[in-house]
Parts: structure tokens; C-alpha cells; sequence
């Protein structure tokens, strides 16, 4: 089986709304596409409103309800922020949105970045690594045992009764975010799929899943799986190979890209289509449009392939 092609939700700005949720759900069902993820912030700080800007639509909730709205495609975070929630509370809400889909959740997650989030949240920001570490430890027992005790420096709780676990067997899968060696680490050990955003293909290919393989290596485990977001942004000409990012271009570059993803191996690739302007969160027709390009000029996602 081919490469699988997934979008990544905008639940956030001026142009959201549960209409507009709902209308995205429903297009990139309908046109084959196998996946669609949403990202998570949950206090809109100034930081985060720079970026980001509310309404800011919480993923867990919104995936919850996805998952009546929608059929068959999966559904899943990019990325959830792992130190914002007690591992008890992410691993119930998984569990039931993987229940709520049939088994078609994905758990895409990060450490975060935001400091003035971290602190109106109560969080210690130069912990998050750690914490996180220790999070997806104890999120992977709740989701594997009936009844699970667990004691760690960040959290720990006793004889916790879990039902309803996930659908899906061992545990949903787990993509680990950030072009670290601490990330790269992290999703060796805890995670099923390394999930970089944004990246250039030289670097990709070239220093990021040599170094992946160097890490698998020395911690003894197997290869993760490589799963990249890319930002999808379709232009008239083509642009200038030297640094461009992976997804930006003509749709003759785009398709070359995608093409090069797949023979590297990646399982999937998820097509991002915010470009960082704010005024372009007012349009999502314009999003719209271009993964309708997509899937009917590069992707023949009947056959779960890039042409």
C-alpha cells in the first residue's frame, strides 16, 4: 500500500466556525482523503494569539465530534501538547474519540513552545520534555491494562480503572513532533511514527532520518515510521529548489515532492495550507480549493498512491 495523504485542520481564526468544521470534515472525506488532523491550545495568550488567533477551537472536544460527523477517515492531533493535560485526562479522551471513530484516532504530539501559555496554565516550561516523556509512559499503560497504577515525579495515581480502552490494538498510534535529537529520541522511545513539520527535503532526507536511524540504533529499538506534515502552498511558476520547503511550488514540484516522501518511506504525509497569514484564516475556501486541486490533479488517493 502507497503513501497515505491526510490535511491538516484549521481550528483556529477569524474564519472558523462549527459550520466551517464541519464543511472541512465533510470535503476532505469526500475527496479520498485518508486523514484529518487539528492542532491544540488550549489558553490563547499573547504569544499564541501572534500565531494562532481565537476562536481557537480545543482538538479533543472538536475530534469527539468529528467522529459522528465523519465516517471513515482518521482522525488525530498535530500536535497535542502533552504537558497541558494529566495523563489520566489525555488518556480517556483518546480512548474515547478512538471508541467514538470505530478505532480511527491518531495521537500526534509535542512538547510546546509557548511560555506565556506554560505559565498561565501552571506548567513548568523547562520541564516539558521530561514531562512529556513521562506522560506517553504512563498514556501507554492506561491504554494497555484494565486497572494500572503508575508513580512518576510528574504524576502518579493507583489502581485506575481505564474502560473503555481504545479500538485499536496495542493503542492508537503515536507521532512524535519536533527536528530534535530530544524528539527523535522521544518517538524511538515512546512513539510509532517520527512527524517533523515543515521541512526541507535536503535536511529531511539527508541529515533528519539518518540521524532517526542512528538514534533507533543506539536505544536498541526498531526504525519509527516517518510521517511528515508539509505546508501545502500551490503556485503559478515554480519556485527556486535552493531551500525550498517541502510542499511549496508548482504542482509539478508539489507532486515531485510527494513522490520523494514515498519513496523514502514515509506512510503518510499531511498537507497543511495555513501560510502564516492571518488574513488568509477569513477564506477557508481558499484552502478548499487547493486540496481539491490536489486531489484531482497529483493524487489518486483511490489507490492510496501519488501518481
Amino acid at each position: 500500500m502507497g503513501m497515505k495523504v491526510g490535511v491538516n485542520l484549521i481550528n483556529f481564526g477569524p474564519g472558523v466556525s462549527v459550520q466551517s468544521l464541519k464543511s472541512w470534515a465533510q470535503l476532505t472525506e469526500s475527496l479520498g482523503y485518508h486523514l484529518l488532523m487539528t492542532s491544540d491550545h488550549i489558553a490563547i495568550t499573547p504569544d499564541v494569539q501572534q500565531r494562532y488567533p481565537a476562536p481557537f477551537f480545543e482538538p479533543l472536544s472538536l475530534l469527539g465530534w468529528l467522529a459522528g460527523v465523519t465516517t471513515t477517515i482518521e482522525l488525530g492531533t498535530t500536535v497535542l501538547i502533552v504537558p497541558y493535560r494529566n495523563p489520566l485526562e489525555i488518556a480517556k479522551a483518546t480512548a474515547n474519540i478512538d471508541q467514538l471513530s470505530g478505532g480511527r484516532f491518531i495521537l500526534g504530539v509535542g512538547i510546546g513552545w509557548a511560555r506565556e501559555e506554560f505559565s498561565g496554565l501552571k506548567v513548568p516550561y523547562k520541564s516539558r520534555g521530561a514531562i512529556t516523556n513521562e506522560y506517553l509512559e504512563a498514556v501507554k499503560l492506561i491504554w494497555t491494562q484494565d486497572v494500572v497504577s503508575y508513580e512518576g515525579r510528574f504524576a502518579s495515581f493507583k489502581d485506575v480503572h481505564t474502560a473503555p480502552r481504545p479500538v485499536r490494538s496495542p493503542h492508537p498510534p503515536i507521532w512524535v513532533g519536533g527536528p530534535s535529537d530530544a524528539a527523535m529520541r522521544r518517538t524511538v522511545r515512546y512513539g510509532d511514527a517520527w512527524h517533523p513539520i515543515r521541512i526541507n527535503m535536503d535536511w529531511f532526507k539527508n541529515t533528519g532520518i539518518p540521524r532517526l536511524k542512528e538514534i533507533a540504533a543506539e536505544e536498541g529499538k526498531e526504525m519509527p515510521g516517518l510521517c511528515p506534515r508539509v505546508r501545502l502552498h500551490i503556485t503559478n511558476r515554480p519556485g527556486a529548489e535552493d531551500g525550498r520547503i517541502v510542499g511549496e511550488g508548482s504542482l509539478e514540484q508539489v507532486h515531485r515532492d510527494l513522490a520523494e516522501l514515498e519513496e523514502l518511506g514515509c506512510s503518510y504525509v499531511v498537507l497543511d495550507t495555513y501560510a502564516d497569514d492571518l488574513e488568509t484564516l477569513k477564506l477557508n475556501e481558499t484552502s478548499w480549493q487547493m486540496l481539491s486541486v490536489m486531489a484531482e490533479k497529483v493524487l489518486d488517493l483511490g489507490n492510496e498512491t501519488v501518481r
